[in-house]
């Protein structure tokens, strides 16, 4: 296995120990520490893709692999954070069920034989989507600090919405492809 492939793989490995810090009331400077290990984690999504295309180290597993590492990482610290009562529910479902319709078109693909690698859109989706968690993680508090958050909420919502749609588009030809 690669440095990419392993980054990834840490990335999910630190979802555990990321839900745990946050949601533990008990761990001393938990917020904190869920805080520091949620940029960690996100700064290896970065890191690894750098990696891979320097050095050529692109693999299908990291293909696969690195949008879902992305996808378990942000969706469950959402998910904990609508626990926290910092997102609105109905924003996470909007996300979440972009996030399946992705990996059920990445389904049909991979059964035609295709490892159809992520977007632009959804890269940059991503980026607006960790930055969010962060910043409501930090939890500041103060009028200026909730416009932000709630600016970045929103921002993450259209990003996901409009990746969804070029995702589609860019890849209908999946779809007429099935055996």
């Amino acid at each position: 296995m690669n440095l990419p492939n392993k980054l990834t793989v840490l990335r999910v490995v630190l979802i555990p120990f990321f839900l745990v810090a946050l949601m533990i009331d008990a761990i001393p400077y938990g917020k904190w520490i869920a805080v520091a290990i949620f940029i960690i984690a996100s700064l290896t999504d970065m890191l690894d893709g750098k990696i891979a295309r320097k050095y050529n180290l692109i693999t299908n597993f990291g293909k696969f692999m690195d949008p879902l590492a992305d996808k378990l990482l942000v969706c469950s610290a959402m998910i904990a954070l609508i626990e926290l009562d910092r997102i609105p529910a109905w924003v996470v479902i909007i996300i979440i069920a972009r996030e399946f319709i992705i990996s059920g078109f990445r389904l049909v693909a991979s059964d035609n034989g295709i490892v159809i690698a992520a977007g632009w859109w959804g890269k940059v989706k991503t980026v607006v989507q960790m930055v969010m968690i962060t910043v409501i993680l930090c939890d500041f508090g103060g009028a200026v600090v909730s416009i932000v958050e709630n600016v970045l909420i929103y921002a993450s919502l259209a990003l996901t919405i409009i990746s969804l749609i070029d995702y589609l588009v860019k890849n209908k030809d999946v779809l007429a492809e099935q055996k």
